[in-house]
């Protein structure tokens, strides 16, 4: 068991900063995270803003596993990373690509509001163009699609040669539905599962209901690396681990993951630092050949005190972690 500090060390410890991002991400254009220093290394807390104490007290509960606890040992030296191309113009999309070295699989975000099945069919046709018939391309709806707009979609984007589409539709039942459907079409793509898993009170429940071929799985909001790979473990599935926008030091705890798992079938999406125009350690962990070294770095002063957030934000995190520590200390 992780041993639990106080809430005033983590207060104590705690560093929270502003970090721009390249690009609008999830309507984001600035990152707020926080960083704790604890006996066995530093620990992110970086659930997003509109995310409510239950759900946010998971990612606390990450980070005081990464800061206070121990991961497993790994198994692999190296955990190869995607691409993340987030829902820019097909114009943009060879720039966002040349950031990622050596990366020969691509996740390019779909479904975005505001935004039409052509936009996301002209921005997965880039990366096909840009990345050549040998690299894999998966799409990621985030739960946007219902079941006849996902059929449509998968539909116009499968001639592009998709690896699998994540999360296409909401709920657990609709992702079943879609499979049927898929099926019965001869549509052979795989169906990945991650706010399926991530947000649910019963995250297995997808391997049960054979509603996905894939189990995205991340770190933070299972609450840990531990946590995490138990999870992996029980859905056997093949599993992809995946982060948020983390800095280095949630990224860390994500790689931590991938390296343990005994098989690792995908490359997988720890590789969202590239979205972001600054990190907390000065060693970042971003992919060099497609791949990110297993390390642990550590946040320089320095970059801490460059990218601090605002007094009243610095108060605003506060509070969120006292709520939050409260509502773990009651769980």
């Amino acid at each position: 068991m992780t041993p639990s500090p106080t809430l005033d060390e983590l207060l104590d410890t705690m560093h929270v900063v502003s970090i721009p991002m390249r690009v609008r991400f999830r309507g984001v254009l600035h990152r707020e995270i926080a960083v704790f220093a604890g006996p066995s290394g530093w620990g992110e807390f970086s659930p997003f803003l509109e995310y409510d104490a239950p759900e946010a007290s998971r990612w606390l509960a990450a980070a005081i596993d990464a800061a206070w606890g121990s991961w497993p040992v790994a198994v692999r030296s190296a955990v190869p990373v995607n691409a993340t191309v987030p829902a820019v113009a097909a114009s943009e999309v060879a720039a966002v690509l040349a950031r990622y070295d050596g990366c020969r699989t691509a996740k390019v975000k779909v479904a975005e509001r505001g935004q039409s099945l052509p936009d996301d069919v002209a921005r997965v046709a880039a990366v096909r163009d840009t990345m050549g018939s040998g690299a894999f391309v998966r799409v990621d709806a985030n739960g946007g699609w219902s079941v006849d707009d996902a059929l449509s979609a998968i539909e116009a984007l499968a001639p592009y040669v998709l690896e699998y589409v994540e999360q296409p539709c909401a709920t657990v039942d609709e992702l079943v539905e879609l499979r049927k459907r898929l099926a019965r079409n001869g549509i052979g793509v795989r169906i990945a599962a991650d706010e399926s898993i991530r947000k649910a009170e019963d995250p297995l429940r997808v391997a049960r209901l054979g509603a996905a071929d894939v189990a995205v799985v991340k770190v933070a909001p299972l609450g840990g690396v531990s946590s995490a790979r138990r999870i992996a473990t029980e859905s056997g599935l093949p599993t992809v681990v995946s982060s948020a926008i983390d800095s280095s030091v949630g990224i860390a705890a994500g790689v931590a993951l991938a390296a343990a798992l005994p098989e690792l079938p995908f490359a997988c999406g720890l590789g969202t630092l590239e979205l972001m125009a600054g990190d907390v350690v000065s060693d970042s962990l971003v992919p060099q050949a497609g791949s990110i070294n297993v390390s642990r770095p550590t946040p320089q002063p320095a970059l801490l005190e460059r990218h601090r957030a605002p007094r009243e934000r610095q108060q605003w995190w506060r509070d969120r972690v006292t709520t939050c520590f409260s509502h773990l200390a009651r769980g």
